[in-house]
């Protein structure tokens, strides 16, 4: 078998190629990634990739179709990856995101490849009433980020075939550890601050609803996509991907981190206004169909290993919020330093 594993130089990206290497330890797996963030390594003894049989360098936008000789499954990670980033470069969200994927599936499709695996996100759903959310529900998309998975979904559907299986995993909020960690998601966030600064500042009242899953977790629901038959689910999926047990307020996530790291202070902003992010979601149809790769990290040990990593790697940043562990500070300095364009395209 060969994977092509698609943006695998990121967040997410450690877990999964570890993940498909325990499981097809005989495969041959592919890395391609544009390399924004390659260099952005956390407590890491080697280099991630280095479980991978070959690793290319190179611009979604711009797919080399000679790379999809031989290959069976697409996992395709890669993305402009947060709110702010979208909000920076719009465009740039929507070209990576959703008209580059779609493009590099209609390659893939006419190449051979047998399943694509395209990393959606459970922001479409935007902010909801207090019932969770299914596949069917009206979407509320809010942001360029979004907008561009559902964009990618709606352009993927008609290419499924009996012969080109595609599933959209919409998954829940990332967080957890791994050797390329992001501090610009909400959870990590809060360890990191807790860790350094003592305190977690919410910037909401804390009641604002986010389903999260763990990167290891992620990573084996990728990887059920992979193998993945047209009889369990049909030709194309979209598929809430997370747990019911991880639907948390705010508060919560907060809360749990206390229970890690004890004498932290909590303040939350009673007078902030709505969060226009604030929904649920149902992921039954996900426990029915992928029963053997459901979650398996919880909500705590997910604390714990952020934190000890974190400890072990001697972070002692209180400015974190301006490093590389930023996504957009990365970006932005890569620009400021000449070595990105406005279209986030490598000059030479």
């Amino acid at each position: 078998m060969k994977i092509l594993i698609v943006g695998n130089l990121g967040y997410i990206g450690p877990s999964v190629v570890n993940q498909l290497r325990n499981t097809y330890p005989d495969a041959e797996l592919v890395g391609f990634d544009i390399g924004y963030f390659a260099h952005c390594l956390t407590n890491a003894d080697r280099l991630p990739e280095l479980v991978v049989d070959q690793q290319v360098f190179g611009d979604i936008r711009k797919f080399p179709e000679k790379l999809l000789k031989g290959v069976d499954a697409i996992i395709d990670l890669a993305a402009i990856s947060n709110d702010p980033m979208s909000f920076q470069f719009e465009e740039v969200t929507l070209d990576i995101n959703a008209r580059a994927a779609v493009k590099l599936a209609k390659l893939a499709k006419e190449n051979g490849v047998k399943s694509f695996v395209y990393a959606s996100s459970c922001s479409v759903y935007g902010l909801a009433d207090d019932s969770d959310r299914k596949e069917g529900d009206k979407v509320n998309p809010l942001t360029a980020y979004a907008r561009s998975k559902i964009m990618a979904e709606e352009e993927l559907e008609p290419l499924a075939s009996d012969d080109f299986i595609i599933t959209c995993n919409r998954f829940a909020t990332a967080c957890g550890w791994t050797n390329r960690l992001r501090l610009d998601l909400v959870l990590n966030d809060f360890v990191a601050g807790a860790l350094v600064n003592r305190e977690i500042s919410i910037l909401s009242d804390g009641t604002p609803w986010r389903p999260m899953i763990n990167t290891k977790d992620m990573a084996r629901a990728l990887d059920w996509g992979v193998s993945r038959k047209k009889e369990n689910g049909g030709k194309f999926l979209v598929v809430n991907t997370g747990s019911n047990d991880w639907n948390n307020r705010i508060l919560a996530l907060a809360e749990a981190t206390e229970k890690v790291i004890p004498g932290i202070k909590i303040s939350v902003n009673p007078d902030a206004p709505p969060d226009k992010r604030s929904y649920r979601a149902n992921f039954d149809l996900f426990k029915r169909l992928a029963p053997n790769h459901q979650p398996q990290e919880d909500l705590l040990s997910t604390v714990t290993d952020i934190k000890n990593n974190l400890v072990e790697m001697g972070f002692n940043d209180p400015k974190y919020r301006e490093s590389q562990l930023i996504r957009l500070r990365v970006i932005d300095k890569l620009k400021n330093k000449g070595y990105l364009n406005d279209n986030l395209e490598w000059l030479k």
